[in-house]
């Protein structure tokens, strides 16, 4: 089970930056009020931790029989994070690159997440169309990213020669668009979206159970773990870990902490920290208040890998502005673990600190060494504790990172399942790129770069 240390928030501990466990103890009614509306609310991500996801290891069961060498995923934000968080975390950042005997004969698991041309050019070059399944991840199938790579990978497939049907899998709305017609005409397998599961929310639909079930990831088991923490999440606000995490963030960001950074103290878990920044971001940053108020609201998130950052971003975290909160995320079983020499430089007693312990020893005293440090600076920081990096304990890190949003839209009341801002670069996009329907925009557009006042270098 993770565990939750919110110990260095409080301001008994850290001082006039902290929390007061008095402030919280006068808000629990509020909370375990918003807690309540999430679950009557039932927005879709609370379902899916207690979905079968049987139907998908039986779907997949012919394309495990292809023996496939790569598995391909085209999606972007919301449709690619959580599986390249899900494939780092369990299968470690150098999976792609180990031989298939060391991966237990899985395929590699490829997520481009970008339409940068060399990035995807060289990707294409790099891999066997022959020996490549292709998932396409789009709810509308007109997402210009996807939709461009799709088209791209498609052309890839067909000169070939490859069976289509053997070789493509589309995961999209289970009704209309693009893709679903495509996918109906020419009976390619197709996975649904869940109509009210937005992408950021979507890792525990097919859209990313699908790609992580065939490199072998236990999804019964992340799935199991996400219902593990959806049952702590009907706890009251004192004993609810996303509760907590909601409120003391949005108490924080109203006293001047817009920032919130996740220093993630394992390579495996980096990722994690990448998915948790879209998901913060997207649902949090809003312009208008439900009730129609103009609020330009929203805590930015940041990544951070520990140790790296400890010698890029810590001197500004310690003694720049006090307009930050931190989670640092701390493994206590890495799976694996080295020994520092006890023989080397035996005329060296500088070192001789470090001969004979370990890696991880290193690594956890670092880490909290850090975490002291920062507090007792007066900075606002907890940990998220993981006993190990597994199926089970990824699957409560999204669930209770996910509530918590949820519940952080209730505390700024702002809508935390829509991203307007981001639907307007969409549009932009389409008229930029001459699509149909899109005339007046591209007009406007237009007009508005014959007004501005040109300073080039």
């Amino acid at each position: 089970m993770l565990k939750f240390d919110f110990s260095g928030l409080l301001k008994e501990n850290i001082g006039e930056h902290g929390v007061s466990l008095e402030n919280m103890k006068s808000d629990t009614d509020l909370m375990d009020r918003y807690i309540e509306e999430v679950w009557q609310e039932a927005p879709g991500f609370t379902r899916l931790p207690y979905e079968d996801v049987s139907y998908i290891e039986e779907a997949l069961k012919p394309f495990k029989e292809y023996n496939f060498d790569d598995v391909l995923v085209l999606g972007i934000g919301g449709s690619a994070l959580g599986t390249i968080a899900t494939r780092d975390a369990i299968k470690g950042v150098y999976y792609n690159g180990l031989p298939k005997d060391e991966r237990d004969g899985y395929p590699r698991l490829w997520v481009p997440d970008n339409v940068d041309p060399y990035y995807v050019g060289k990707l294409l070059h790099m891999l066997n169309p022959q020996k490549t399944l292709v998932i396409v991840i789009s709810k509308s199938g007109r997402t210009a990213e996807t939709a461009a790579e799709y088209l791209i990978a498609r052309k890839w497939l067909e000169d070939a020669g490859v069976s289509l049907k053997k070789h493509l899998i589309f995961i999209t709305d289970p009704e209309k668009g693009v893709l679903r017609k495509i996918g109906n005409a020419e009976g390619i397998t197709m996975f649904d979206i869940p109509p009210d599961v937005g992408g950021r929310f979507s890792v525990l639909t097919p859209v990313g159970l699908v790609p992580l079930y065939m490199v072998g990831v236990d999804i019964k088991a992340l799935v199991d773990g996400a219902k593990t923490m959806a049952e702590r999440t009907k706890k009251p606000f004192m004993e609810n870990p996303a509760a907590l995490i909601a409120y003391t963030h949005m108490y924080l960001f109203k006293k001047g902490k817009n920032m919130a950074v996740m220093f993630a103290y394992s390579n495996n878990l980096a990722n994690v920290a990448d998915w948790y920044r879209q998901l913060w971001a997207e649902s949090l940053g809003k312009r208008y208040t439900l009730d129609g108020r103009e609020v330009f609201t929203g805590q930015t998130p940041i990544k951070a890998i520990g140790t790296t950052d400890q010698h890029s971003q810590v001197q500004l975290y310690n003694e720049g502005p006090f307009d930050k909160v931190i989670t640092f995320l701390r493994v206590e079983d890495f799976g694996i673990d080295i020994q520092i020499p006890k023989d080397i430089h035996e005329d060296i007693t500088d070192l001789d600190y470090l001969k004979g312990k370990t890696l991880k020893e290193l690594i956890l005293a670092e880490q909290f060494a850090t975490y002291l440090a920062i507090t007792d600076n007066g900075r606002p920081a907890m940990q998220v504790i993981f006993p190990k990096i597994d199926e089970e304990h990824i699957g409560q890190f999204f669930f209770v990172y996910e509530f918590a949003t949820a519940l952080a839209g209730k505390i700024l009341n702002i809508n935390p399942y829509d991203q307007p801002g981001v639907e307007a670069g969409k549009n932009a996009t389409y008229a930029l790129m001459g699509r149909e329907g899109y005339e007046k925009l591209a007009q406007q557009i237009k007009s508005r770069l014959g007004e501005m006042k040109v300073f080039e270098l």
